[in-house]
């Protein structure tokens, strides 16, 4: 298997003959090849957060997250696919639940086995997005996170992410705390950036994800399961215990998940699929390093729908590689 290190080599080699389509040449031949090993259909999504730095400069978070414009996206890279199996690769920090939903249910549209391979990160809504599979194959350093939504709160330190559930629980341990008139003081400040809605939303959001997901690991990955349905509610509802896990980016082992129940598959099982999806990997994370690309959508046919931002060069910095092209058609 080729590491990080040689992955990058490989792209290097190829800008001799390629130039700036390098990139897109070594990831796109890992791709056929993970498909040629199994003749599944092969949907590479993955964004760029993992490397640090936040979203492109002068773009929102949401860029690099689960959104609206995936159906698109979907809809571009699964045009032309032929046969019910699907291995989608992904690598998210999450995004939507709107959007998570408009996901799964396209794809589940179109798939009758679906097998979602996380080759790093699958976190939040990309998490949710997992358990809508038939199996979930993750490596030893792979993971999933919780599902419990996050709200963007406006506080006097500037627009906040902020967990649903524990907006919920301070808003309750202040009703305890407030019966004491000498701790209102203190509570005035933080209750008075809840907005009239607020917790009715953040009571909405938390029910939802977990309904979501109890309603996919039933129809889904549980589905010839006799004991379907009290998995399938056990399982959500530990995913999107907040007071659980303590914090939105915990991360979730495959031990953790298979203790649970799920249907979790080792990535070192098949060493011919590890080499490849990791190579997959090791080559896409050397596009977003190297180019302007922020989000990519691929299939083992080439058709690609790739989200691109302007790269800044500091003044007497060699000039970075193009990316990828604009999404075929």
């Amino acid at each position: 298997m080729p590491i990080w290190s040689e992955v990058l080599t490989e792209v290097q080699k190829a800008g001799t003959q390629h130039g700036p389509k390098a990139f897109d040449v070594v990831r796109r031949k890992y791709i056929s090849r993970l498909h040629s090993h199994t003749g599944r259909n092969v949907i590479l999504y993955a964004t760029k957060f993992t490397q640090g730095g936040g979203p492109p400069p002068g773009l929102s978070p949401q860029v690099v997250s689960i959104n609206n414009e995936d159906t698109q996206a979907l809809m571009e890279v699964v045009y032309g696919l032929k046969g019910p199996n699907l291995d989608l690769i992904l690598h998210s920090p999450g995004g939507s639940l709107e959007a998570a939903e408009g996901f799964v249910e396209y794809l589940r549209s179109k798939f009758d086995h679906i097998r979602v391979i996380v080759p790093q990160m699958a976190m939040s809504a990309g998490t949710m997005v997992a358990c809508s599979a038939d199996e979930i194959v993750l490596g030893k350093h792979s993971c999933l996170g919780p599902i419990d939504p996050q709200v963007m709160l406006q506080t006097d330190l500037g627009l906040r992410m902020v967990p649903a559930q524990a907006i919920l629980e301070q808003f309750a341990r202040a009703q305890r705390e407030c019966k004491d008139p000498t701790k209102l003081a203190s509570w005035l400040p933080m209750l008075k950036q809840y907005g009239p809605d607020l917790l009715v939303q953040c009571e909405h959001a938390s029910t939802l994800s977990v309904e979501l997901v109890r309603g996919w690991l039933q129809t889904c990955m549980f589905r010839d399961d006799t004991e379907a349905q009290q998995k399938a509610k056990r399982i959500s509802a530990w995913l999107g215990d907040h007071s659980l896990f303590k914090t939105h980016g915990r991360h979730i082992t495959r031990k953790a998940l298979r203790e649970q129940g799920m249907n979790v598959v080792n990535l070192e099982d098949d060493q011919k699929l590890q080499d490849e999806v990791l190579s997959i990997f090791h080559a896409t994370t050397h596009t977003f390093n190297g180019t302007g690309a922020f989000k990519i959508v691929e299939n083992q046919l080439g058709r690609a729908f790739v989200g691109l931002a302007q790269l800044v060069v500091p003044q007497n910095a060699p000039s970075p590689q193009p990316g990828p092209s604009t999404p075929t058609k």
